[in-house]
C-alpha cells in the first residue's frame, strides 16, 4: 500500500494552529529516561514514528512503559535487562544512537549498532565516542556494533571539535551519574539541549550551562522520578510561517516560542512579511499582499538559520522578486530535493555547498517525491502556492517529523488530502 498527498493550490493559509512537542527533543528526553529507576512522566510528545520506534527500542531494553492522554508517557526503567540494540530498530531511526551514553551510564556498558549514514549526508559519531572515552570508557568498533565500557564513568573536561547536538545530549546522559565533574566545551546551544537538562534537573541531576557554549556537569549517585513537558518544535512552528509566508497568507502560530524562532523571524522580516509576537508563546504571520523580496540565508549550528528548515525556505524564496543565495553548511546533501522544486516551476541552481534561486511569478501543481522529511514539508508549501494540483509520494519521511500535518493544513484552509493505493503490479 503506497500513500500520497493530493494537494491543489491557490489558497492562502488563514487562520490558527497549534505547534506539537518537538520531535527532536522528545526522542532524546525518552531515552534519557533510562537513567531513573522510577516512574517517569513525559508529556507533550508528539505522535510521530520516529517516537514509536524509540518506544519500541525501550520497550525491547526492558522498560515499562503505559500511554496515558494524548501526549503522555508513564515510563519505569528499573528492570531493564538488555544494553545492546537491534540493527532493526536502529537502522530505522539514527536517534537510537542517544540511547548509548544512558546504557553506558547506568549499566557500564552498551552495544549499539553504527547507525550509518542518512540520505542528506554523513553524520558521523566520532564526536560522540571521543567524548565517552574521556569519561574513561573503551570503546571499540566490532562488525558495525559500537560498543562502550566502563567499570566507573569519571568526570573530565572535553572539548568538542564541532558542536554536535547528539554528541553534545549523549556526553550530558554519561556524565549525569559520572563521578566527579565534567566540562563540555563547544558544546551545541540548540533548545533541545537545554530541554534535555531541564529533564534531567529535574530528576536531580546538576547541569549549568545548558544553551550556552560550556556545559558543566557535576555527577551524581541517582536520578529519581519527575514529570516533564517537552518543548514546542520549533520546526514545524517554522514550517507553517513559512507556509503562510509562501501563500501569502495569515495565521497565528500557538505554542511557538519566539526566543527559539530569532533567525527565521528575522529573514521573514527582511522578505517583507509582517511578523507580530503576541505574546511568548504565539506568533501572527501576516503575509497579506506581500511581494517577497530575496534574501540570503546561511545556514548555522544554533542559533543560526537552522538547517532544518533550508528547503522550506528555499521554497518560499522560490517566489521572491529577484535572486536569492542559500548557503548550506551542515549537511553536505540536502539540496537533493532542488529538482523536485524546480519540476514545479522552480528556477533554482546548486553548486556544492549552495543555492541560487531565482524567484519566479508563481509554481505549478507537478507529481514529485519527497527526498528526505524536510523536503517532504518543502514540496507542501510548494503545493500551497501552487497553480494547479501536486501529487507527493515518499510520505514515510513527512510522518516522522510533522504530527496530524494534513489535519492542520486542512483548518488553514488548504485543500490537502491524503490516498491509499494498492501498488501496481508488472510481470
Amino acid at each position: 500500500m503506497t500513500e500520497k498527498l493530493i494537494i491543489k493550490g491557490g489558497n492562502p493559509l488563514k487562520g490558527e494552529v497549534n505547534i506539537s512537542g518537538a520531535k527532536n527533543s522528545a526522542l532524546v528526553v525518552l531515552a534519557a529516561s533510562i537513567l531513573s529507576k522510577d516512574d517517569v512522566v513525559i508529556k507533550n510528545v508528539p505522535d510521530l514514528t520516529d517516537v514509536n520506534t524509540i518506544i519500541e527500542l525501550l520497550n525491547y531494553f526492558g522498560s515499562k512503559i503505559e500511554r496515558k492522554s494524548k501526549g503522555e508517557f508513564v515510563i519505569n526503567s528499573r528492570f531493564i535487562n538488555k544494553n545492546t540494540a537491534p540493527y532493526e530498530l536502529v537502522s530505522k531511526m539514527r536517534a537510537s544512537f542517544f540511547t548509548l551514553g544512558a546504557l553506558l551510564a547506568r549499566f557500564g556498558e552498551a552495544q549499539i549498532p553504527l547507525p550509518g549514514g542518512c540520505a542528506i549526508g554523513s553524520r558521523p559519531v566520532d564526536i560522540h565516542l571521543k567524548g565517552l572515552k574521556a569519561l574513561g570508557a573503551e570503546v571499540s568498533i566490532e562488525h558495525g556494533m559500537t560498543i562502550v565500557k566502563a567499570n566507573k564513568l569519571i568526570g573530565n573536561k572535553i572539548y568538542l571539535d564541532f558542536p554536535s547536538v547528539g554528541a553534545t545530549e549523549n556526553i550530558i546522559m554519561a556524565a549525569c551519574l559520572a563521578e566527579g565533574t565534567t566540562i563540555i566545551e563547544n558544546c551545541a546551544k540548540e533548545p533541545e539541549v537545554v530541554d534535555l537538562a531541564n529533564f534531567l534537573n529535574s530528576m536531580g541531576a546538576k547541569i549549568h550551562g545548558a544553551g550556552s557554549a560550556t556545559i558543566t556537569i557535576d555527577g551524581v549517585k541517582k536520578l529519581h522520578s519527575t514529570e516533564h513537558n517537552v518543548i514546542p518544535d520549533r520546526i514545524e512552528a517554522g514550517t507553517f510561517m513559512l507556509a503562510a509566508g509562501a501563500t501569502k497568507g495569515k495565521i497565528v502560530v500557538h505554542n511557538a516560542l519566539e526566543k527559539h524562532l530569532e533567525s527565521l523571524i528575522s529573514k521573514m522580516i527582511e522578505a517583507g512579511v509582517k511578523i507580530n509576537i503576541i505574546d511568548d508563546k504565539t506568533i501572527e504571520v501576516d503575509a497579506t499582499n506581500t511581494i517577497i523580496k530575496p534574501v540570503d540565508v546561511r545556514t548555522l549550528p544554533y542559533p543560526g538559520f537552522f538547517t532544518d528548515l533550508q528547503s522550506q525556505m528555499v521554497a518560499f524564496l522560490s517566489l521572491a522578486k529577484g535572486t536569492s543565495i542559500v548557503y548550506e553548511t551542515v549537511f553536505e546533501n540536502r539540496f537533493m530535493y532542488v529538482d523536485e522544486l524546480n519540476r514545479m516551476g522552480a528556477d533554482i541552481k546548486t553548486e556544492s555547498n549552495l543555492a541560487i534561486i531565482k524567484g519566479v511569478p508563481s509554481l505549478s501543481g507537478a507529481p514529485v517525491k519527497a527526498t528526505d522529511l524536510r523536503a517532504a514539508a518543502a514540496l507542501a508549501i510548494a503545493g500551497f502556492s501552487a497553480e494547479g494540483e501536486t501529487t507527493i509520494t515518499e510520505l514515510q519521511y513527512l510522518d516522522r517529523g510533522y504530527e496530524n500535518f494534513e489535519e492542520k493544513c486542512k483548518k488553514l484552509g488548504a485543500d490537502i488530502k491524503r490516498i491509499k493505493e494498492l501498488p501496481v503490479l508488472t510481470y
